[in-house]
């Protein structure tokens, strides 16, 4: 059974320092499942659940040499909320980031830690996701990465061009899972953010990943040594894991 996306996950100096900051600015919750872990979700969540992909924030000795090509899009209701919700970031320890953007309706950010982020303009299709409107992986082929994350997890494709692709949960709940082709002579947003995933109850961990290998994923390793959790790669060299049953 194809697997559940459950959270995004940040490499970071201070965990707790960065979680409180993505927990103001999503207005959810901080917990921890142990030291050097912050996870952030919506208040009263019960994990997982597909209305909302969550954050865990951990820390690691050299986050900097982490480099991913995930990040975050935020969600607005209004101009105004848009103006209010980039006012409140700066307070809370955000900066403004230039990748190349140009004139744009959207605010691109870097939280404290330097992760670039995206601030959007009002968009209807966003208008029921939740604070996060899309997690966004930037790559070279978005209909080949379509195909294999559309049958990597339990999500439905919705739009396929040549330069965007956009999936969301089959319960047409939550953030969008896009994936965006890189431009020319734009820098790509480097961020400490990959995706974590999930086997549904009673599916077998080590079956999912070979079945995600025939789909054309690889092992990696990033130093993770005896972890419950395994560690592959896209077939465009994007590093993901794969979490143990629930």
């Amino acid at each position: 059974m194809p697997l559940r996306l459950v959270q995004v996950n940040f490499k970071a100096r201070d965990d707790a320092a960065l979680g409180r900051f993505w927990a103001e600015a999503l207005g959810w919750g901080v917990s921890s499942e142990g030291p050097g872990v912050t996870n952030v979700e919506p208040v009263g969540f019960a994990w997982p659940d597909p209305t909302a992909v969550c954050v865990d924030v951990v820390t690691v000795p050299d986050p900097e040499t982490v480099r991913y090509r995930v990040h975050l899009d935020l969600a607005t209701t209004s101009a105004a909320h848009q103006t209010e919700l980039v006012a409140r970031l700066k307070e809370l320890g955000a900066t403004p980031a230039d990748v190349g953007q140009g004139e744009v309706p959207w605010t691109v950010l870097a939280d404290p830690e330097g992760n670039v982020f995206c601030v959007l303009e009002p968009r209807e299709v966003y208008r029921d996701t939740g604070p996060i409107a899309a997690v966004v992986v930037h790559c070279a082929d978005p209909r080949a990465m379509a195909r294999f994350w559309g049958e990597a997890v339990d999500w439905t494709v919705h739009e396929v061009t040549d330069d965007h692709a956009r999936l969301r949960s089959a319960k047409g709940v939550g953030p969008y899972l896009e994936f965006l082709r890189a431009t020319p002579g734009v820098a790509t947003a480097w961020t400490r953010v990959h995706l974590d995933v999930l086997p549904h109850p009673g599916d077998d961990q080590a079956a999912e990943v070979a079945r995600l290998r025939a789909l054309g994923a690889t092992l990696a390793d990033v130093g993770q040594g005896d972890v419950p959790w395994i560690v592959l790669a896209d077939p465009e060299g994007n590093e993901f894991c794969v979490l143990g049953p629930s």
